[in-house]
């Protein structure tokens, strides 16, 4: 028993590597049939139809092979007109092959009729992947239009942003120009007010004290009329200074930033009681005329908030040289306030704050607030350095 299974093993086997050499026979005869076209010989095929017959290979063995063949040899690489021409011969070679076959099987003519579904089947696959193609073709220019549709779309948002910026810039242009044609107009005020009102005011105190002077000694009641008139415009003469030095003190045109600085801060410690303390370096003197003035009106406003709102004793000024500019700083110990959501904020009241950082940046600089529970607020203001260089520490 198992010496006729082994032999029947070894016929398989062996006729299975007999099929297999007649599958790639059939695959070269048909490559080279298709590769001859129209004047490829007959011969070729009838003798693996003989061959075929031989193995005892039916029409339907041999149209297995032909179409492991035709997916090989057709499909891959062709046009669909192409492999529609090399199916048709394909087909001529597979009748040269299994016309042995018909001349001994009665069935062969149904066999044809498969082989014919099966070159049916294999056009509408043909048909089917053109199809795909086509539909991927059109997939590919929707993605295209879509991409092309964008990119307008991201020029167009990129000029209005670009046009949102040049509006913010005029924006900013104006409000600076309206800074420096505040400070012209507070410069003439204040030459007004001390070179007309001021001198006149005081010629008018002089013609009392002469009257007081010539008045008899009698005239007691004149006298006191007199005192009390000049008293009231020493008073009178003593606001319009500080009036004057509130708009724009002379004292800044003439002395310099720390004389200026000094002077307001003496005036702002007499009227809020708060104690104020500068420190300063000499060279910030060498800063041109409206940065110094940047400066002296970042201190003045500060000081103004800190006299409205910080409830605080006392205050520090400092005014120091980093490397690439000139830090002024404003330190209280008074309370505290969330200065990021006030500057950011749309409805932002503090235009004291808002006319700082926009009086720092119409000369380059930047505008830092800090404030927290416990610290108070600082107020810092940088300046680049421009024409100043270094020198030495002043304390005032």
């Amino acid at each position: 028993m198992n010496s006729v299974f082994i032999i029947g093993r070894k016929i398989g086997l062996k006729m299975g590597r007999k099929l297999n050499g007649l599958s790639q026979r059939y695959v070269a005869a048909l490559r080279q049939h298709l590769k001859q076209g129209p004047q490829a010989s007959s011969q070729p095929a009838q003798r693996l139809g003989r061959r075929a017959m031989d193995l005892g290979l039916e029409t339907l063995d041999l149209a297995r092979f032909h179409e492991q063949a035709l997916i090989t040899l057709v499909l891959p690489g062709y046009s669909p007109n192409a492999r529609e021409r090399m199916v048709r011969r394909a087909g001529t070679f597979f009748a040269e092959v299994i016309t042995p076959i018909e001349k001994t099987h009665r069935a062969a003519q149904e066999d044809n009729d498969q082989l014919v579904q099966l070159n049916q089947s294999l056009h509408q696959r043909s048909v089917d992947l053109t199809a795909s193609n086509r539909q991927l073709q059109q997939e590919i220019l929707q993605r295209k239009s879509v991409e092309a549709s964008l990119r307008k779309s991201e020029r167009h948002y990129s000029q209005l942003l670009e046009q949102s910026r040049h509006m913010q810039e005029q924006l900013r242009l104006l409000s600076r120009q309206l800074l420096s044609a505040q400070e012209e107009e507070r410069k003439m005020i204040s030459r007004e007010l001390h070179d007309q009102i001021a001198q006149t005011l005081t010629g008018i105190n002089i013609r009392l004290a002469s009257l007081k002077t010539e008045s008899t000694l009698n005239n007691k009641g004149l006298q006191k009329k007199i005192s009390s008139t000049q008293r009231l415009v020493e008073k009178s003469v003593d606001i319009v200074h500080r009036f004057a030095r509130e708009l724009r003190p002379t004292v800044l045109d003439d002395l310099g930033l720390i004389p200026a600085l000094h002077s307001f801060m003496k005036s702002f410690t007499k009227r809020t009681g708060v104690r104020a303390h500068l420190t300063a370096f000499a060279a910030v003197e060498r800063l041109d005329t409206a940065k110094r003035t940047v400066l002296f009106r970042i201190a003045q406003e500060a000081l103004t908030n800190v006299a409205r709102h910080a409830q605080a004793s006392q205050v520090e000024v400092s005014i120091q040289k980093l490397p690439d500019c000139i830090c002024m700083k404003i330190k209280d110990d008074g309370k505290s306030f969330q200065a990021q959501r006030v500057m950011h904020s749309k409805r932002n009241t503090r235009l004291g704050l808002i006319g700082m950082r926009e009086r720092l940046e119409m000369v380059g600089g930047k505008f830092v607030v800090e404030s927290s529970p416990g610290k108070g607020t600082t107020v810092q203001a940088q300046i680049p350095l421009g024409k100043a260089r270094a020198g030495g520490r002043k304390t005032r």
